[in-house]
């Protein structure tokens, strides 16, 4: 019985090490590319009143994080996970005020509750595709609730 409860311990404190490394990987992910802004906000652009699909990532219609990602992989070549709660867990941490042009913007209940993803374009706008398709839109509008937002990469 003493045997079987040391493994059981080593186990959980195997996973949890394991969980933490993998935690403090993913909120420290920052990617690296060639891409210059431009590029990814024409893919962006590009993708302006497409329809909403929950699920969809492209290229016909999207949901919010279908749409971040696909257009970080189309413009630089850069993979993101999935979901809009991935995204934030993966990208690093940037306030507001130093939001640059290509972070992603984060809304939801909290931190540990994201529901939508925007791409941040500048000027307190993003492009996001929501209930009425990819539209840009106001990063603070009344029916988002802002939580954070993440730096993904640097630009030329």
């Amino acid at each position: 019985m003493k045997l079987h409860k040391q493994i059981i311990l080593s186990l959980v404190a195997f996973f949890a090490l394991l969980t933490a490394g993998f935690t403090t990987t993913a909120s420290a992910a920052k990617f690296d590319t060639d891409a210059s802004y431009s590029q990814l906000y024409q893919v962006a652009k590009q993708n302006l009143s497409k329809p909403y699909s929950y699920g969809a990532n492209g290229p016909s219609a999207f949901d919010c994080s279908g749409f971040t990602s696909y257009v970080y992989k189309k413009g630089a070549d850069i993979t993101l996970p999935r979901t809009a709660q991935a995204q934030y867990n993966a990208g690093k941490k940037v306030a507001y005020k130093d939001l640059q042009k290509g972070d992603l913007v984060f809304f939801g209940w909290n931190a540990s509750a994201i529901s939508h993803v925007g791409l941040y374009v500048g000027n307190g706008k993003m492009i996001d595709a929501q209930n009425r398709g990819v539209i840009t839109e106001t990063v603070k509008a009344p029916w988002w609730d802002y939580v954070g937002s993440a730096h993904i990469a640097d630009f030329d």
